[in-house]
């Protein structure tokens, strides 16, 4: 059976290093917000190119901490509307419900499926204080776009990056550099993935940055002085010291991501499979190579038959969801569309030649 994501083989090769930075972290009595922490933080952040990271408990913490602390410096207000995705995980709504802020849904683009910007320029409204950003399954927002609209409407634009780091446009500026802030999840999957729940933010706002600090630990910066309503939220020192090691081989690893997307897209010829756009560049980290076939099911079941998992990334879109009772009635024919037909085929860095090969083969046989 090929796995859809062998978390073991993935770790495997850096097994020495982890038990090392184990040992170290259990030897140093201090477990929580020390020096593998700090030393994570500057590390991603000058990875990503800012002058700011912030180690979080998990993805959703970090969008919902940039928001709580755009609350709390005045930039949103409660009620205020937020431009983002209809086509994306759960979570990227929640951050801003959450928060008290109101999602506004916005179609993707049917070639990209990340956001329409041409439909985000229609729907920005008096009410409008925002735009969240996501890179979904790996590939940049069209960044250069919003960052126009954002900077014309006097707009805070925001990324969720859970699914893209090292992701690079045409300049050289990463995912997490391309806004005011940018939430990060480290869950064991993503590209940069930890062996637990860990996410981060980065940004080059040092009024955002100065307060994140405070709400992710409780309101404080001083200890027993609580200056804000805060939240726990913080990376662990053990999931930083993992990533850590971990961080050293993103870069080699998206560039084999790359590579075997780009076999897949030249060799997988079969009328009934839609597959991704891929410029050829470094502005998609592939996380996930799904494509799209009105037989989602069948072609489910065929794959799994000849030894081949995968996955649906996502079946219902979040306007469908019970948690969103509210929106059940509208529709989003494109989201709906992608969300009814997406299905995601094995891609990752330890994927060897010949799985590479059945793969493409018993896709071409379908």
């Amino acid at each position: 059976m090929i796995k859809f994501n062998d978390l073991k083989k993935v770790n495997q090769p850096f097994e020495i290093e982890f038990k090392k930075s184990f040992n170290s972290f259990l030897q140093s009595g201090w477990y929580i917000k020390g020096k593998q922490t700090s030393n994570f933080e500057k590390d991603f952040a000058a990875y990503c190119g800012t002058q700011y990271c912030l180690g979080v408990g998990n993805g959703l913490d970090a969008l919902k901490i940039i928001f709580k602390g755009y609350l709390a410096l005045g930039r949103l207000q409660i009620g205020d509307e937020i431009l983002v995705p209809a086509n994306t995980y759960i979570a990227t709504i929640l951050a801003i419900t959450e928060t008290g802020l109101s999602p506004i849904l916005i179609e993707p683009d049917s070639a990209t499926f990340n956001i329409n910007p041409a439909l985000v320029q229609q729907h920005i409204s008096p009410k409008t204080k925002g735009i969240l950003a996501v890179h979904l399954y790996g590939q940049l927002a069209n960044m250069e776009t919003l960052q126009q609209m954002a900077k014309e409407h006097k707009l805070l634009l925001l990324e969720d990056a859970a699914q893209a780091h090292g992701a690079m446009n045409n300049s050289g500026q990463k995912a997490g550099n391309l806004s005011n802030a940018a939430g990060f999840s480290f869950y064991p999957s993503k590209n940069l993935g930890a062996l637990g729940d860990g996410g981060a933010i980065t940004t080059n706002d040092d009024k955002l940055y100065q307060i994140i600090k405070k709400i992710a630990n409780y309101g404080s910066e001083k200890k027993d002085v609580n200056t804000l309503k805060g939240i726990n939220s913080r990376l662990d020192e053990i999931q930083a010291a993992f990533l850590s090691v971990k961080l050293k081989s993103l870069e080699g690893d998206n560039d084999k991501r790359r590579a075997i997307a780009a076999h897949y897209l030249t060799s997988i010829k079969n009328p009934k499979l839609l597959l991704p756009k891929f410029s050829g560049g470094k502005d998609h980290v592939f996380h996930i190579f799904t494509i799209l076939t009105e037989e989602r099911d069948n072609l489910k079941k065929y794959l799994l038959d000849n030894g081949i998992e995968s996955m649906i990334h996502y079946p219902t879109p979040p306007h469908k969801q019970q948690a969103f009772q509210e929106w059940n009635t509208l529709n989003f024919p494109i989201t709906e569309q992608i969300h009814k037909q997406t299905l995601s085929i094995p891609l990752n860095p330890i994927l060897e030649t010949f799985e590479i090969e059945k793969i493409i083969n018993t896709l071409n046989r379908y």
